[in-house]
């Protein structure tokens, strides 16, 4: 009786588990499928030099802000993981904000700060200065909506590390910099190279915010997203599949990365 009782439970949880799985899988499964049934070619030349530029301005503007975030991000994340002020509860959710953030939003709270008439953007154009429907909005959408990815993962590092060898380094002589430099970072090296490549993806497959804020122009703004969209929009399918399955590749690529950067032992048992 007891056998029979957990049987159809589990027989039950086994077939929701996979029917779920089927439904998440079948999307990535048909894209794939279609992409090779297109034989992995483009015929228009300036078909292959509109991709071949969004994938050029992606990685750089990708790399580009994620030098930023890194430089700007891992300060943050060590303030908020080991010191205690008044309202960092409301800093530590107003970083999180522009994950939960709908695109659309951000790119216009970008252009209201950054844009001919935002905030900054306006004393900036006195000056000559032009940011939105640049490629410097290019990197700035990158920034401000992959940013909280690297700052929680290397939050969480830093959290993790042992104080007592930091502790045992002061004692020995060391200098709060040095101590920084040689014991805090090398123990959080796993955590933050895990949120830089969280971060690198993030940026790389951004849309929303950066169609809002810096346009869509070849060779200036249009990163891979944005020609996939265009592409689509110009009935242009085989090109907006290969370009959805090189982006494909690339995230499941970071996800192993990740994976392994954070758990070494998962590739030892795969």
């Amino acid at each position: 009786m007891g056998n029979s009782t957990w049987t159809v439970p589990r027989a039950l949880l086994a077939i929701v588990a996979v029917i779920g799985l089927v439904a998440l899988m079948l999307p990535v499964v048909a894209l794939v499928y279609r992409a090779l049934a297109t034989g992995g070619s483009i015929d228009r030349s300036e078909t292959r030099d509109a991709l071949g530029d969004a994938l050029i301005l992606s990685v750089w503007t990708s790399l580009v802000a994620l030098l930023v975030i890194v430089a700007f991000g891992t300060p943050i994340a060590y303030v908020l993981a080991r010191w205690r002020f008044p309202g960092d509860r409301v800093v530590d959710a107003l970083i999180d904000l522009p994950i939960i953030l709908p695109p659309a939003v951000a790119g216009i709270a970008l252009l209201t700060a950054f844009g001919r008439r935002g905030i900054l953007g306006e004393p900036l154009e006195r000056l000559g200065i032009t940011i939105g429907f640049s490629t410097v909005a290019v990197v700035i959408a990158q920034i401000f909506v992959s940013a909280p990815f690297y700052i929680r993962t290397a939050r969480a590092g830093f959290l993790r590390i042992d104080r007592s060898l930091e502790e045992a380094a002061s004692d020995l002589g060391a200098s709060p910099v040095r101590v920084f430099w040689l014991v805090t970072l090398p123990l959080c090296r796993g955590s933050l190279l895990a949120g830089g490549i969280l971060a690198w993806a993030r940026a790389l497959g951004e849309f929303g915010a950066t169609i809002m804020f810096a346009g869509n122009r070849q060779g200036v703004t249009q990163t891979m997203p944005l020609a996939i969209y265009e592409r689509f929009g110009a009935g242009d399918l085989p090109a907006a599949l290969i370009l959805s399955s090189l982006l494909l590749a690339t995230s499941i690529v970071f996800l192993v990365i990740v994976r392994i950067v954070t758990d070494p032992s998962s590739l030892r048992n795969a």
